[in-house]
């Protein structure tokens, strides 16, 4: 499929809160390194490319950047360059999402998850410091485990209620932890890893959050049980045959079909690469028909 005139625009549109954004939007997580994230021996990536692959991404229409101040390589922050490409000020649809909960030390080694209300205001006002902003779009609580989640999301409602922060989400959560949160403060969106042959037991999850008015915003939609390390490796006969059918990479099959979850299903695909931007946006375009849909259906209930 073509990639030179489509912009952001054809994935369509949700609202998250009072905020309209396209429905194709920008994982941050990839772009202050090369080769695999999230690591203390992560090689840092060039500053220049990262900052133009952020421009570009503004240009075809992404206003849903996806950021955390724990995406960070060596010398390169994924925040501090969004503020550097893009702040000074940002464009006035630009939303930008940021989590808070995991922790890395300054080497980039994981640390213990911030947990009291001073340790999550703490990371809500670094978040500020690196995009250089007065508040915040949208916070998502990231969670390990099932334990509750009241104390960690009620001092982020109230930083809500003081204005640092716009609307509130959960990140890798069960339904139970999202009605808790609920209980205690509007949610806009859950963030939870999900893509063909992964989460699929969270298939009634998606649809229950559209029926909710939540949005569900998968991670790992391309990179799928690879994670992290991203996309690579060798793909199903099936996927193949189906990006063949269309003039397509497998990675924007995946990224369609995700759309094709739901209007309420946002997609984030990370790159640090400007023609895998192009086409990750393209994606938005594509159409899958219902004979496709049912053989990726049977695809994700199988494993890919």
């Amino acid at each position: 499929m073509t990639t030179e005139t489509i912009t952001a625009a054809a994935s369509g549109t949700w609202t998250l809160g009072d905020m309209k954004v396209n429905r194709i939007g920008f994982g941050a997580m990839r772009v202050p390194q090369d080769g695999p994230a999230l690591r203390a021996d992560s090689v840092p990536g060039d500053r220049d490319r990262a900052v133009a692959v952020l421009r570009r991404a503004v240009e075809l229409g992404v206003n849903h950047i996806d950021t955390a101040a724990f995406y960070f390589s060596p010398l390169r922050s994924a925040n501090e360059l969004i503020n550097r490409a893009l702040g000074g000020p940002y464009p006035d649809d630009l939303v930008i999402a940021t989590k808070v909960g995991p922790r890395r030390d300054a080497s980039g080694e994981w640390a213990e998850h911030a947990r009291t209300p001073g340790e999550l205001r703490g990371q809500v006002e670094e978040n500020l410091r690196q995009l250089g902003r007065d508040h915040l779009d949208l916070v998502n609580l990231r969670v390990v485990g099932t334990d509750s989640l009241a104390e960690r999301f009620g001092a982020l409602a109230e930083l809500r209620d003081a204005g640092l922060i716009r609307h509130l989400g959960v990140s890798n959560v069960r339904p139970e932890q999202l009605a808790e949160a609920r209980a205690i403060a509007p949610v806009v969106c859950v963030q939870n890893r999900y893509g063909i042959g992964t989460g699929a037991g969270q298939d009634e999850f998606v649809r229950s959050c559209g029926e909710q008015g939540i949005a569900f915003v998968p991670f790992y939609s391309i990179a799928a049980a690879r994670g992290e390390d991203g996309a690579g490796g060798a793909e199903s006969e099936v996927l193949e045959s189906v990006a063949r059918a269309h003039g397509a990479s497998t990675a924007q099959v995946r990224l369609a079909w995700t759309l094709h979850r739901g209007p309420h299903v946002l997609a984030i695909p990370g790159t640090g690469n400007p023609a895998h931007l192009d086409a990750n946006v393209a994606a938005g375009a594509l159409r899958l028909t219902g004979d496709d849909l049912a053989r990726l259906e049977t695809l994700h209930h199988t494993g890919a």
